[in-house]
């Protein structure tokens, strides 16, 4: 018989408290938590380092559990990465620009190539849609969410598509963006939430629907990821950094478009990468108790960084025989639990009210090897 599971959201509010270790620690943001019977908790969390790098690829065996301070047994809790797939959705909508200077120029071709480049890398990970828009109000749908084929094969009409408006209607597509965003996510399979708009354009807005105020405003109170991909010198990089507060990349020529949407592509796998589910099987039996999950890694230089973050828990009724690998429920009915924003400390209206912390540490050590690289945008 499965067990039926009891949520009580652990993940409430977020403190957190600023790094000041040298070289850097690791920055773990909590998101939501779940438990049930038998005995299994379940944390959904994102590892960064403290600049704001994610970091993805860390096995089980990277994270310590301590329960009131006590570490537990990777034997006694069978502690185990689940795939996050189960517990959220990841969409990204790809808005292109086909005003007049790309769709009348010689440059389609490229953007096809680059839109495959692009979505070969993010759509194992995510949903992928792909807009276009020019001087028009409304944005013209390329691959929907979901598109059987995806958005490589789709994104191939881009070549025979006729746009009519030769203007570019750059900040109205943005809003319009989020706008789409907000109704795919809604219907999203998954409680937990979280979506990125990446823009591609060759030059500033000339249709003046929207304001530039307005579009900033849209831009910096969103919840989403923005990423900013420009061609050709009429974007500044200014004016490009407006748009991408989460990344941008530059192409001078369209020989160098398929670069530029393979970086972005490259951050994207990777913040969604850096996001992990982790369950166990508590040893606590009774009682409220607090869960503290600590990540440990090391650089090429052996120098070793940690973060931490804690909550608490109520094991009442817990038993014996927990299977790690037993799927976490988290509310459905709510459908709320969208990524907090960095500085999000707002509570969730859920009657429970748990305290979470998180905080990073880094223990330098000498070793001879190189740092490696790491993209920053």
């Amino acid at each position: 018989m499965v067990a039926v599971m009891s949520i009580r959201h652990l993940s409430l509010t977020l403190a957190l408290l600023s790094l000041t270790a040298c070289g850097g620690g690791l920055k773990l943001t909590p998101i939501r938590s779940t438990q049930a019977k038998p005995s299994n908790v379940a944390v959904y969390f994102k590892v960064e380092t403290s600049g704001g790098e994610p970091i993805g690829g860390l096995a089980s065996d990277s994270f310590k559990i301590y329960e009131d301070k006590e570490l537990v047994s990777q034997f006694e809790s069978k502690q185990t990465i689940l795939n996050p797939e189960v517990a959220a959705s990841h969409y990204t909508l790809l808005l292109v620009d086909m005003s007049g200077s790309i769709s009348g120029s010689n440059s389609v071709d490229a953007l096809v190539d680059a839109v495959g480049t692009f979505a070969d890398k993010v759509e194992g990970q995510q949903k992928v849609a792909v807009f276009a828009f020019d001087g028009a109000a409304e944005l013209h749908p390329i691959v929907a969410f979901g598109s059987a084929g995806g958005a490589k094969a789709g994104a191939k009409v881009l070549t025979t598509s006729k746009f009519g408006d030769t203007s570019t209607n750059l900040n109205g597509a943005i809003v319009k963006g989020f706008a789409e965003l907000d109704k795919a996510l809604a219907s999203a399979e998954h409680p937990m939430r979280f979506g990125t708009l990446v823009v591609f354009s060759d030059g500033t807005d000339r249709a003046r629907r929207v304001s530039k105020e307005d579009v900033q405003k849209a831009i910096s109170e969103t919840k989403y990821d923005v990423f900013a991909i420009g061609l050709g010198a009429e974007m500044q990089e200014s004016q490009l950094k407006e748009i991408g507060k989460d990344g941008t990349a530059r192409a001078d020529d369209k020989a160098a478009v398929v670069t530029a949407f393979d970086t972005i592509a490259t951050r994207i796998a990777a913040r969604t990468k850096s996001y992990y589910l982790l369950s166990y099987c508590s040893p606590a039996r009774a009682g409220k108790h607090e869960v503290s999950i600590t990540a440990v890694t090391k650089d090429d230089k052996g120098n070793e960084s940690s973060g931490s973050l804690t909550s608490d828990f109520d094991a009442t009724g817990f038993t014996p025989n927990c299977d790690p690998n037993q799927k976490p429920s988290f509310d459905l009915s709510k459908g709320d639990a969208l990524a907090p924003k960095k500085d999000d400390t707002k509570k969730d209206d859920t009657k429970a009210t748990i305290k979470v912390d998180a905080k990073a540490t880094t223990t330098p050590t000498p070793a001879p090897t190189p740092q490696g690289e790491t993209f920053t945008p």
